[in-house]
Formats: C-alpha cells, structure tokens, sequence
C-alpha cells in the first residue's frame, strides 16, 4: 500500500483491485513523540463541514491543551494586563479580546507544543482580531516544535492575518515552530532558533531507501510551504541533515540568510505589488527612494531633528502624495 504522510491523502485498491482499501495514516512530527492523526472508518459519520470562523458565532469546542496562551492589549512583552486563553469558544474569544479594540493592538503569546490547538488558537484569534478591527498583532512564541502538518496549517493562517512573530530572549523556536516562524510578515528574534530531521511515527521503514521515501510527501510540501512564504526551501534540506536527536542553532546571520527574521519577503513583494495598482509604480519608487534616504540621513539624529529631517526628505519625494495621502513613508506621515 502507498504511504500517506501527514498532509496527503493516500488511498490504494486492494490486492483484488476491486475495491478503495482504507486510507493510511503516517504522521509526521518534528521529534516530540506526538500521537497519530486519526482516519476515518467506513462504519465512520462523514465528516462535518469545517466551520468558517470568520463568518460563524457558533464556533465548536475547542481548548488550548497543548501549551498555555496568553492575551494583552499592549505589545511590548512585559507590559500591560495578560489574561490567559483557554477556551476557545466564540464568546470566550470575545471576552479575552474585548479590552484590545480600544487600543487597535494584541499581543498573543504562546508557550507550548504545535499541535492543531495552536491551529485552532491563532485562526480563532486572527479572526476575531479581523472582526474587532484590531490591526496590530504580535504572536510571542515559546515552543520547542510538534508536528509538521499542523505548523503548516497555522503557518499559512498566520500569513493571511497580518501577525509580527517573535522569539524572546528568554524563549525558544525549535523543530516544527520554524515553519512557523517562516510565515510571520514580520519577525524579530533574540532567542534561540533551531532545526532538526522530522520522524515518522510508527515507520516500518528497515532500509534508507524505505525511510526516504516514506518521507519524501511532505518533504516536497515542506518546500512549498517554505517558498510561499518566503523563507529559504535550503531550510528544509538542512533539516534533512540533522540527526532528530540533535539540534543545529541557526545563527543570525544564517535566520536572515534564509528569509526567517525580520521582513517577510513574500509580503513585502505582495504589499509593493498592491501597493503599485492603487498608487503607481511612481509612488512607491519614490517611497522607496525615501526609505533609503531616511536611513542615511536621518535615522540616527536626535528626535526633534529627526522630525525636521524627515519633513525636508518630504518635500524632496512629494510626501504626503495627493492621490494616496495615508500610504507614505511612515518616518514623515507619522
């Protein structure tokens, strides 16, 4: 029979070829000894259809079990009141949430496994952030990894929900929490970052060639994460590379190397791009000609001259611009 690793759905005649035999489950995890992802019987109900959260009130039941979360309106680690999350009820979400529509800002912070409560967690807050119009939001993680396919899963919620990701000092950002990280729009990290091999459970591989090609499925989905959104498919090589039982630190200079600190280039490309429709291509060539500018020029002055220099770098760019008034460089629009 096909394997059928995480993500992929396996299905093979039996050996009569008559008939569809029962799909295999193969999990994969990043080395935290998860359990296996159930399957579906024949004597099983159909699944339900998933509920949109974003549209719904009546979200199912759901807990955050795998880790602790907590929610504060103000995004500076340390900083404001933090009330814990751990039902994840729509009007549980409510009540966390509430506080922060004043502010426009959230700071979620997770510490814990990846496992699809974390999936649950940041889809469930990212659409009540959506619904409450709260624009600024900081996911602070502290997770020393869990399983592949649901790291992709939130990863790919997260890049549609506009999330900064940090990884304290005091924090880490291990195994599966990389793919994580890989999808923040933007991402600042003083811990530590590290990667190692995924396992299978439960393989029956006895060979390297069996081991491989029982892995090779969501190795390729791994890659296609990890291009999406913008982070370095050599990720996913490197990983291959290292024992499970082991761990490669990712040094500085390699997180920026491989797209997974600070700005996020696939959004950075798509905002230009959205940007250029609304704006122009003259706009945002100006903007960036701006940008440089301020760096060069006024970046390291004193605040009050920093405020001139920015005012006189305005009427050198054209700054704010008449068709797009609210789009220019935040140094000289505030």
């Amino acid at each position: 029979m096909p394997l059928c690793l995480a993500l992929a759905a396996c299905q093979a005649k039996n050996p009569a070829g008559d008939e569809e035999a029962k799909p295999e489950t193969v999990p994969v995890s990043n080395g935290d000894g998860s359990g296996a992802v159930s399957t579906a019987t024949p004597e099983s109900k159909p699944a339900e259809k998933p509920v949109n959260v974003h549209k719904s009130t009546k979200w199912p039941p759901a807990e955050v079990s795998s880790g602790t979360a907590t929610v504060s309106c103000d995004v500076d680690p340390g900083k404001g009141e933090s009330r814990p999350l751990t039902n994840l009820e729509f009007f549980s979400v409510v009540d966390a949430m509430s506080p922060c529509q004043e502010s426009g800002a959230i700071r979620l912070s997770y510490s814990g496994k990846i496992a699809a409560d974390f999936t649950d967690l940041v889809d469930r807050v990212g659409a009540m952030a959506d619904r409450m119009d709260i624009r600024t939001r900081v996911l602070d993680l502290d997770s020393s990894g869990g399983r592949v396919e649901d790291a992709m899963k939130a990863g790919d919620i997260i890049a549609e929900s506009r999330w900064t990701l940090r990884v304290g000092e005091a924090a880490i950002c291990h195994s599966a929490c990389v793919l994580v990280l890989a999808a923040g729009d933007d991402r600042a990290i003083a811990g530590k970052v590290g990667i190692h091999r995924m396992v299978r459970i439960g393989s029956k591989a006895s060979s390297r060639t069996e081991l491989s090609e029982e892995l090779q499925q969501v190795y390729q989905r791994m890659k296609a994460y990890l291009e999406r959104n913008g982070a370095s498919v050599a990720v996913a090589d490197l990983m291959m590379t290292v024992p499970n039982r082991s761990l490669r630190l990712l040094g500085e200079d390699e997180l920026k190397e491989y797209g997974l600190d600070g700005t996020n280039a696939a959004q950075d490309d798509l905002e230009r791009i959205v940007l250029s429709r609304k704006c122009g291509e003259d706009f945002v060539k100006r903007k960036d000609e701006y940008s440089r500018a301020y760096e060069a020029e006024c970046a390291a002055k004193k605040t009050g001259t920093s405020v001139a220099c920015a005012a006189a770098l305005d009427a050198r760019y054209g700054f704010p611009d008449p068709k797009c008034p609210a789009d220019g460089p935040q140094p000289a629009s505030g």
